[in-house]
């Protein structure tokens, strides 16, 4: 059962999240503001108990009766006490108003009035005065029982409190008792205005609604951005890849994203190099299998008229000749087919293996110490020398995967050796500048009979054929592939400082 996993795109993706923190912090807004007035006038009414308790002080200080007479003078001589209020009230233990501060430049007999208790307040529209009551009644009644119940809000808590709005203006009204050596005579109300609080709680919540318009600004702006240069480019990344799968490369072109200097420039110069390899490595596969067969061909050829002939003919002389031929013709297949098969096996390896740092006269002593004990090196007495004056005793570096060029060496040395005729030496010329190093590997030998010795590099080449069955013509190829991915390049040419010989030269990227 195959698994499809939904997908969403990073700009959905990006929005919801957005969505969420707006809804979260929309949230935690809201019960902020709702929690800023109700903060600000708890501070109000803190301030309007100190106010009350100070009364109270003075009151038993001065050990003042409850009466209305000496409650208006209290207020009169100690008016210090509430500076900045709007009104400060009394009343009795029946809840009943026995002084006010509004009322204080009136006539005395004021306070006896039952009917109503009243707010005069003088409007400069005329000369006439509007009364209207404190609570919004018009019955003395009402007023009481608004009182009372206050009281006994008051019993139940420490202090009872409330706002309200009167047209453009806020007010806090704080009740609190009288208390004297543990008794309780009487209440006392004090009304502030308290606009501040509303301008406050405004000025909060424009500050937010401003954050807010410019975050969501910021947030708009960068999605412009997000989508314009990261969710367009990594689309045609993917439109490119699609391309690749499908074999069509009209889907998706990549090569404006090439030089960018960020990382999906990064990215789309890795992918593009990877498409590249990846096209050469199929290139590669594709040419060496119809180079396989058309190798093949022609021993299978010969093999299958050998065959032919040894069926029909009876002389032994002749049978032993065919089936040399045909010995020799399946030698020559098996090579090529154990050399194609490793070949393509160290190309994959070539992928996966690390680089790291070798030095190169190291590398090339170690080759040449185990070609010194083989077989083809000792029958016919070849020695190796190995030039490094120019090197001056210092120390040369290159960045590669060792074992991969002990094989390239090790390829142009048997190479060398098979050419080389008895007792003869074999130059290994070790040279090197700020930038590149240069092995060349020279033999006294026929050299090469080819004008364009680029031809030798190519895939089952040989110019032996008397003893192809030993060797596939893959060994040049190898040793320019491996040199290439190591960024390097091999050349051939014959050499002209002796008769005859031929030369290979290798030239490496020093490490930086």
């Amino acid at each position: 059962m195959k698994l499809v996993k939904s997908s969403s795109s990073i700009l959905r993706k990006f929005l919801l999240f957005n969505f969420l923190a707006f809804v979260f912090l929309g949230l935690i807004t809201f019960f902020y503001l709702k929690s800023v007035q109700p903060n600000l006038v708890k501070q109000r009414t803190e301030k309007h108990s100190v106010i009350i308790n100070n009364t109270s002080n003075h009151i038993e200080r001065l050990k003042l009766d409850f009466e209305k007479e000496n409650l208006k003078n209290f207020l009169l001589s100690t008016r210090f006490l509430f500076q900045n209020l709007e009104r400060v009230q009394f009343y009795n233990l029946e809840g009943n108003l026995v002084a006010d501060t509004n009322v204080l430049d009136l006539d005395q007999d004021v306070f006896a009035k039952t009917e109503m208790v009243i707010q005069d307040k003088i409007e400069e529209s005329g000369n006439e005065i509007k009364k209207r009551n404190l609570f919004g009644t018009n019955k003395v009644s009402d007023e009481t029982e608004s009182i009372n119940n206050l009281i006994k809000n008051l019993k139940n808590n420490n202090v009872s409190f409330f706002e309200f709005k009167e047209g453009d203006n806020f007010y806090v009204k704080t009740l609190d008792d009288v208390n004297v050596d543990g008794e309780v005579l009487g209440y006392i109300m004090v009304t502030e205005q308290a606009n501040e609080i509303l301008t406050a709680v405004e000025e909060r919540k424009n500050f937010i609604i401003r954050t807010v318009l410019a975050i969501a600004i910021v947030i708009f702006i960068f999605l412009i951005f997000l989508n314009r240069y990261i969710i367009k480019p990594i689309e045609g990344l993917v439109a490119y890849a699609e391309s690749i799968k499908a074999k069509d490369e009209s889907m998706g072109k990549i090569e404006k994203f090439l030089y960018r200097s960020d990382e999906l420039g990064v990215l789309s110069r890795s992918l593009n190099n990877m498409t590249n390899d990846l096209q050469q490595r199929t290139q590669r596969a594709e040419n060496s299998s119809a180079d396989l067969a058309h190798e093949i061909r022609n021993p299978l050829a010969s093999l299958k008229g050998a065959s032919e002939l040894l069926d029909s003919t009876t002389d032994k002389v002749e049978r032993v000749k065919l089936i040399k031929i045909l010995i020799h013709d399946v030698q020559r297949i098996e090579r090529l087919i154990t050399d194609y098969s490793q070949m393509l096996k160290d190309e994959a390896s070539l992928s996966r293996e690390k680089m790291k740092v070798l030095d190169i006269d190291n590398l090339i002593k170690n080759v040449v110490d185990e070609f010194n004990n083989t077989n083809s090196v000792t029958e016919k007495n070849i020695k190796f020398e190995v030039n490094k004056k120019n090197l001056n005793g210092q120390r040369v570096e290159i960045f590669g995967i060792e074992n991969r060029l002990q094989q390239v060496l090790a390829n142009l040395l048997d190479n060398a050796v098979s050419f080389s005729p008895k007792n003869s030496n074999i130059i290994i010329d070790i040279k090197s500048d700020k930038e590149v190093v240069s092995v060349k590997i020279k033999d006294i030998g026929p050299g090469f009979s080819e004008i364009n010795t680029e031809k030798i590099f190519k895939r089952f080449y040989s110019n032996r054929p008397e003893k192809f069955g030993e060797h596939s013509g893959l060994g040049l190829n190898i040793v320019k592939s491996i040199v290439e991915m190591h960024g390097g390049n091999v050349r051939a040419l014959n050499r002209s400082d002796v008769k005859s010989g031929a030369e290979i030269e290798l030239q490496l990227p020093k490490r930086g």
